[in-house]
């Protein structure tokens, strides 16, 4: 799953209006407006190579923007952390390549909803996907950790089916 897909199935599944999402992104550190982030959602063509289909954005997404829109929304839901003028952090972003989206999106998603271990295996059950404690906890620990394990786009995109039937039922 690429950037905007991302983007698109979580707008979906929390049920977010072009508003709302350009004050997610200016809460996340990056300032847009609602005719970009139409074009962000927007598809221009899709192309057929034998039998892989490639979709095409209007306006194609790196990483760091969505890693912007998922600091929004952990502060939209969660409110700005409460940190003492001298230890202002600076931005930081996780996402350093294509590797470890998945796993950023999982913990960024837990973290803005205030959902626990069980809340998200529940919604991964919900999806048709049974996952146990300890293989998704490796999922949600840092990369470089000994029982780090790379999130698939199969759960990423079923954690995100899982929302939607939770958020919009």
């Amino acid at each position: 799953m690429n950037a905007n897909d991302i983007l698109i199935r979580i707008r979906y599944a929390l049920d977010i209006k072009d508003q709302e999402m350009v004050e997610i992104f200016g809460l996340g550190g990056m300032e847009t407006s609602k005719e970009v982030v139409q074009d962000m959602l927007s598809k221009s063509k899709t192309t057929h190579d034998g039998e892989a289909q490639e979709v095409v954005y209007d306006k194609p997404i790196d990483n760091e923007t969505l890693e912007c829109f998922l600091n929004g929304l952990v502060t939209l839901k969660r409110g700005t952390p409460d940190v003492k003028p001298e230890n202002v952090p600076n931005r930081f972003l996780m996402s350093k390549d294509n590797r470890n989206v998945n796993n950023i999106l999982l913990k960024k998603m837990k973290i803005a909803l205030s959902l626990t271990s069980e809340d998200m295996l529940d919604i991964l059950q919900e999806a048709g996907v049974t996952l146990s404690k300890s293989e998704l906890s490796a999922v949600l620990r840092k990369e470089g950790h000994r029982n780090y394990k790379a999130c698939g786009d199969r759960y990423a995109r079923n954690f995100l089916k899982g929302l939607a039937l939770r958020y919009r039922a």
